[in-house]
């Protein structure tokens, strides 16, 4: 009998398109890349990959509710978390073009009890993460603030009497504090509600029949419930209140509905081509107003990416052949990432390699226990590895977060929440001595107390 993740697999609820030769065999190909991270529990969610308006692959995966057993669709809703930020950047340029701003403008033209230090911060600022307002999310005090209902005036006061880090303009440093003020801006200016807004100015006119601004009290068909890796498989997501990430964070969409909203957008049916132009034109570091935008291998894309309780996202445009990669996660994972990286070489039919997909295996308990103990990451910092049944979990001494650790042999371990390996090594009496930490492309060896 079929397990109910492999069913889950064969059934696909998702719809393909009948498709030229060329295009079924792209399709193949990314069925293919998908699967193992399927069936390894590494990801779950909704892809759609399209040209234009073809739709080269289209379906869900995995599941949208684990305790019902109901299966991801291309129906099912998603948060998009940072995706939120283009829409609200769009939002900003609407109303430039009605003339009711410039992005040129300071903020305090519009906030007057706003802080001193704030005087030169304009609101382009805040759309290129270039204000020097520190991120919001980072505050300890952030840990019991995201449980509560809040409106962004509220959220603003949690930072506006921070210290700025550098002078606005100075650099780029990514912030959500900047898309909180726009978010205020865009309702003071407007007068509607953020939710409101979007509604009438940007998914009524494109038709995105299945997107709006998420609240946990509604009834909300379709809704996917967002999960985090766990020892045993998946756990649910921690709680958090979606008011906190408002205008940075808070909508809610589909696949089929995000295509619509890249090909209104590049297709000029929202934004004048001049107001386009301002909106894909980076600042600094690739960073324009609410996407990045960057070459890869010679071509231009158009992207951003989401993470927040449960869910992570991925959302690009190329513009030189109009494709859409979107890739929609209810499990926190880096995955999505890959899986949208690989998924776009094989839409260009470019050469590419294929992520390495880590394969969990069982490891005696008894060897498990030899690598419990404490490692020296830095001069302030050790690596904390304790056993927890029959899975071990690492943390960090200086942070609260901890990470479970997935065997791939005897001595290497990953993590699936995010792209990390921990490898332990013994010296000739067979004691371990030290253990490596390999992320984000960079190796720290850790020697243990």
């Amino acid at each position: 009998m079929l397990s109910k993740w492999t069913s889950a697999l064969l059934l696909g609820m998702g719809f393909l398109l009948m498709l030229p030769a060329l295009a079924q065999t792209k399709t193949e190909k990314m069925e293919s890349l998908i699967n193992p991270y399927v069936i390894n529990k590494q990801f779950m969610g909704a892809i759609l990959v399209a040209q234009g308006d073809e739709i080269i692959l289209n379906k869900g995966y995995g599941y949208a509710n684990l305790e019902w057993n109901i299966s991801n669709a291309p129906a099912t809703k998603f948060r998009l978390a940072s995706l939120t930020k283009q829409f609200t950047a769009a939002s900003i340029f609407l109303l430039e073009q009605q003339g009711k701003l410039k992005t040129t403008d300071f903020i305090t033209k519009y906030f007057s009890d706003m802080p001193v230090a704030w005087n030169k911060i304009t609101i382009n600022n805040l759309l290129t993460h270039s204000s020097g307002i520190p991120d919001f999310t980072s505050l300890p005090e952030y840990e019991y603030f995201q449980l509560l209902p809040t409106t962004a005036l509220q959220t603003i006061q949690i930072f506006r009497d921070k210290a700025l880090n550098f002078k606005p303009g100075e650099k780029v440093s990514y912030s959500s504090s900047g898309y909180i003020i726009l978010g205020a801006l865009i309702e003071k200016i407007s007068g509607k509600a953020y939710a409101s807004f979007l509604q009438e100015n940007i998914f009524s006119p494109i038709n995105m029949t299945s997107s709006g601004y998420e609240l946990n009290s509604e009834i909300l068909e379709y809704r996917a419930t967002g999960y985090v890796p766990g020892v045993n498989g998946f756990n649910n997501a921690s709680f958090i209140d979606m008011s906190v990430p408002h205008a940075a964070g808070a909508i809610y969409s589909t696949t089929e509905d995000l295509l619509k909203w890249e090909n209104a957008l590049f297709g000029k049916k929202l934004l004048s081509a001049a107001s386009l132009k301002k909106m894909i034109t980076p600042f600094k570091e690739d960073y324009a107003s609410g996407l990045f935008v960057a070459k890869n291998n010679g071509h231009t894309v158009i992207r951003h990416g989401g993470d927040i309780q449960g869910f992570n996202t991925s959302l690009s445009y190329h513009p030189d052949r109009k494709i859409t990669v979107a890739v929609l996660g209810n499990v926190n994972t880096y995955a999505v990432e890959e899986i949208a990286n690989a998924l776009t070489a094989i839409a260009r039919g470019e050469e590419f390699q294929a992520p390495v997909i880590r394969m969990e295996i069982n490891v005696p308990i008894e060897n498990l226990k030899r690598y419990v103990g404490s490692y020296e990451l830095s001069l302030s910092a050790n690596m904390i590895i304790t056993l927890d049944g029959n899975h071990l979990i690492s943390q960090v001494s200086n942070q609260k977060e901890t990470a479970s650790l997935f065997a791939e042999t005897d001595t290497r371990f990953f993590v699936k929440a995010f792209d990390a390996q921990l490898e332990f090594f013994e010296n000739e009496d067979h004691e371990i001595t030290h253990l490596t930490l390999h992320q984000f492309g960079n190796t720290k060896k850790a020697f243990r107390h």
